[in-house]
């Protein structure tokens, strides 16, 4: 059974991660229906969950290769690309800073089904709001992005600190409202996933440290096999689904499930 558990929790995180409908809320919530161990203290539980996002990123720097590893390119696309990365980098810098303050009163208070079912809701109604106005598209490509631009939707990513928010979601929302294309926003979300996320792991290794046992191991190796396939399929996904569709229908799915979330939390 825990390997069947181990298996949803991967599939959950690799399916959702990458879209606006929030990774973290979703497997706190599935984390309790499909639970790895009995004690909910045990640390494992937690590195299980911060661990197998490291294949789920490692897919998407598989899917853009070409589009971010700056020496395979022509020299007049590299230094767009290497500076593209300074801005990502600048990005990425508020995160860890604003969560050296917040990240354990977060914790403590907020890693629960009636906060996570508000932002889920609260996030749903934004988005819809952002796609029935009239959209200004300043920017068609993250190579077009100056460096207000990016440390602005860096900012917004701070949002993702509380549960249900989703940190793809914050930065999409926010690169909508500064000026950019759907698909540069949604790129854009996806590189700066890369650092974000790296140093997520790292922080949850330092935390967690790495002494598992061999079933523990076996079922971190099946989540990231699982996580890495099946985010790799999602951001494939979103990538084809925006070229024709806006972000409504993810709005709709995130106020429909908040608001289950928030009848079963109340009845």
């Amino acid at each position: 059974m825990v390997y069947l558990n181990a298996l949803v929790l991967a599939l959950v995180e690799g399916i959702t991660e990458f879209l606006p409908i929030s990774s973290t809320g979703h497997m706190i919530l599935v984390e309790q229906y499909f639970p790895l161990t009995a004690n909910p203290e045990d640390s494992f539980r937690h590195a299980f969950i911060e661990l197998v996002q490291l294949p789920a990123i490692l897919a998407v720097v598989v899917y853009f290769w070409k589009r971010i590893f700056p020496f395979t390119q022509p020299p007049e696309q590299r230094s767009a690309t290497i500076r593209m990365w300074c801005y990502v980098i600048a990005a990425f810098l508020p995160a860890p800073i604003i969560g050296v303050f917040v990240k354990d009163f977060i914790e403590e208070r907020l890693f629960h089904p009636f906060p996570i079912a508000i932002a889920l809701f609260v996030g749903g109604i934004l988005l819809i709001i952002i796609e029935r106005r009239k959209h200004a598209e300043h920017y068609k490509s993250v190579l077009e992005f100056p460096l207000y631009i990016a440390i602005g939707i860096g900012l917004f990513q701070c949002l993702a600190f509380m549960p249900g928010t989703s940190r793809s979601a914050a930065t999409i929302i926010g690169a909508l409202l500064l000026g950019a294309s759907r698909l540069a926003a949604a790129e854009f979300s996806f590189f700066l996933a890369i650092p974000t996320m790296f140093a997520v792991c790292a922080a949850n290794i330092l935390e967690y440290g790495l002494s598992f046992t061999g079933q523990q191991w076996s079922l971190l190796a099946l989540g990231s096999v699982v996580s890495f396939a099946t985010a790799y399929a999602a951001v494939a996904f979103l990538m084809r689904y925006i070229q024709r569709h806006d972000f409504t229908a993810f709005g709709v799915y995130r106020i429909v499930l908040g608001g289950i979330v928030l009848l079963a939390y109340l009845v």
